[in-house]
């Protein structure tokens, strides 16, 4: 795949490590860039990030049999996403789907895509379906609200604009987080366009027609809207109730799937093993930690490491913020201390997964039995 065009506009800088390489990280300003991107007046070039597409008449209820969340009858152009787990319920996959009424197309990270594909393939048998990699044809663009004109590609006649449900609970979700939450007010889309037409939309930015924010503006909301990604968050160990993913890729009331019996034991008479939270950082030593870094808790008159940063951020008007999956037994009023190198950064929880997640399943509670004796005894 060729060089993002984007990359060539000024003050486009790519940031070596991170999650987004191939787009630009940022233009000079990302604190500027959040606030317009976050305000529905910037586009974010995701054209490194891969599309797959599904066709044949056998493609939803496919889809339907293997993944988490329910899309045997998905509307064409209705938004929704999904996991792939394991046999054990970790997590492999997660996808946005978007149907149009003749193919469905699905959104994945670049660095899964290519075993997602072939895991697919493996699984099609005597189905009438046919997946394809079509990255090198269709290209993301990230936008919040709908206030900027992008033209969607529109193969079958329906634009292809992938809308993210994490603003609300979708039907047959949970949500373990309590209160309010901050994703109320997250509107983000994707627009797929045709590879192609990028070398035109980059000029349309460098002509100030249109404005950009790099990726870490996208990442900084997404960590602000504790919205969970696969790239950044998940790990060899994850399962969907520690980031909160019940909310909207997994359907509790649909059909088998693979990993389906982990997700209903754990959500109805379990407790996921780590919870995500996010991290308010101490400021004053002007770093942010890095994907991986430990967290420690106190313990005693010593410390113990109970988890680690997935994604820290500098946000315009939180300051540094960042996504960590911790322990579940760490108490939620606990002070944590991140390691970045040798330098120490003070952080308190905000919780989004408690402690208590999980065990919903309303299971009566046998009576004590006790020794029996002899009547008259």
């Amino acid at each position: 795949m060729s060089a993002s065009p984007f990359l060539s506009l000024s003050g486009a800088i790519e940031l070596p490590g991170l999650n987004d390489r191939g787009v630009p990280s940022h233009y000079g300003s990302p604190n500027i860039e959040q606030r317009a991107l976050e305000r529905g007046q910037a586009i974010v070039d995701l054209s490194n990030r891969a599309v797959i597409s599904i066709t044949g008449p056998d493609r939803r209820s496919w889809v339907h049999s293997l993944a988490s969340q329910s899309v045997a009858d998905l509307a064409p152009g209705v938004s929704t996403e999904a996991l792939f787990l394991g046999p054990q319920g970790r997590l492999e996959h997660a996808v946005g789907i978007v149907d149009d009424g003749e193919t469905l197309w699905m959104l994945s990270e670049p660095e899964s895509a290519s075993a997602l594909i072939d895991w697919l393939t493996r699984m099609v048998f005597t189905l009438r379906v046919e997946v394809a990699d079509r990255t090198e044809e269709y290209a993301r663009i990230g936008l919040v609200g709908d206030a900027i004109d992008v033209e969607a590609a529109a193969p079958s006649g329906i634009p292809l604009s992938w809308n993210d449900p994490w603003g609300s609970v979708l039907p047959g979700g949970w949500q373990y987080a309590e209160g309010d939450h901050p994703s109320v007010d997250w509107t983000w889309r994707e627009v797929l366009v045709d590879r192609a037409s990028l070398s035109a939309l980059a000029d349309r930015v460098r002509s100030g027609e249109l404005r950009a924010a790099g990726s870490l503006a996208a990442e900084a909301l997404r960590v602000a809207a504790w919205r969970p990604r696969q790239a950044a968050e998940v790990d060899e160990k994850t399962i969907p109730h520690e980031l909160d993913w019940l909310r909207t890729a997994v359907h509790l009331h649909k059909g088998c799937y693979r990993g389906q019996e982990t997700v209903a034991k754990v959500h109805n008479l379990g407790r996921p093993p780590r919870r995500l939270v996010m991290l308010h950082l101490d400021g004053s030593e002007s770093v942010l930690p890095e994907h991986g870094a430990t967290v420690l808790a106190p313990k005693g008159d010593d410390e113990r490491e109970v988890g680690h940063i997935t994604t820290a951020v500098m946000h315009h008007e939180l300051g540094p913020v960042a996504l960590a999956v911790i322990k579940r037994a760490v108490p939620d009023d606990l002070e944590l201390v991140v390691l970045h190198g040798e330098t120490r950064i003070a952080a308190a929880q905000e919780i989004i997964v408690p402690p208590g997640a999980g065990a919903t399943a309303e299971v009566p509670r046998l009576p004590r039995l006790g020794v029996r004796t002899r009547p008259g005894r």
